[in-house]
């Protein structure tokens, strides 16, 4: 994904709604003042970053983070973690983050469990980088929970008449949600508590002809291997392919960012 804008001031908004999709997915709806700075971009992968400032820090006031990476010691920057924007409504006020909560453990999970109507929720961006292309032959979207939110919103933004096949893992049955769709969508859900396999489904899928825009996210473990797979295996250029681990097995999002960080000054050298 690339990277939200820097230095840009940050969107301060207030929870309006909570709504609880599956047992472990949550979706926030917020809004207010706030959301008059909010400036949405035209992808449907549009992710902003929600900042979780550290308990018992004075942060400088407009909160701007171009500022406090200048200005304050790295232990009091504020958590951030990337979410898809599911819905933006402008006319209605809203902005829609859909938040996978696993009990109490990570840090955006418990919060969203625990918000209330009033809450401040704290957001810089939007960035983002993919879009579903009308000129596509048809579309492959792949990806775990942390996709669903930017697959539900690319299949809704596919006109009628495009050809998408779409493969989601989640925990369970209880865990799959309605997608809306005017394509002509497959979708196959795949469960980890039946020890079903993303890759391997994928892999042995019998796919439309025609030239492929993919979309794979989720955990860097089958992103890498559903890379290779499509552009040394399948023939898929680099350029009609959108592809990143949002997260590891086993990292906390910070150690995650920092590998990804260093994974990419390696590829430089």
């Amino acid at each position: 994904m690339t990277q939200a804008r820097k230095n840009r001031p940050v969107t301060r908004l207030r929870v309006l709604r909570k709504e609880q999709l599956t047992p472990h997915m949550i979706r926030i709806v917020a809004g207010g003042d706030g959301l008059a700075s909010f400036e949405p971009n035209e992808f449907t992968d549009a992710y902003v970053k929600v900042l979780f400032p550290r308990p018992d820090v004075i942060y400088p006031q407009p909160l701007d983070m171009g500022v406090i990476r200048a200005e304050m010691p790295r232990e009091h920057w504020p958590a951030m973690r990337s979410y898809t924007v599911r819905h933006y409504d402008e006319q209605a006020g809203e902005l829609a983050l859909d938040f996978v909560h696993h009990g109490d453990s990570g840090l955006a999970g418990p919060w969203a469990a625990n918000a209330q109507i009033g809450d401040e929720l704290l957001l810089s961006g939007p960035g983002g980088a993919y879009a579903p292309d009308p000129a596509a032959g048809w579309h492959l979207l792949v990806g775990d929970e942390s996709a669903l939110p930017a697959i539900a919103a690319s299949l809704e933004a596919m006109p009628p008449g495009a050809t998408a096949r779409v493969f989601l893992l989640v925990d369970n049955a209880a865990e799959q949600q309605t997608l809306a769709t005017k394509a002509d969508a497959q979708v196959r859900w795949l469960y980890r508590s039946a020890g079903e396999d993303l890759v391997d489904a994928v892999q042995t899928a019998e796919f439309p002809a025609g030239e492929v825009q993919a979309f794979v996210h989720g955990e860097a473990g089958f992103v890498r291997v559903l890379r290779r797979y499509l552009l040394n295996e399948c023939g898929v250029g680099k350029e009609r392919l959108s592809i990143s681990g949002y997260w590891r097995e086993g990292k906390t999002d910070e150690q995650w960012r920092a590998e990804k960080a260093a994974e990419k000054a390696a590829d430089k050298t």
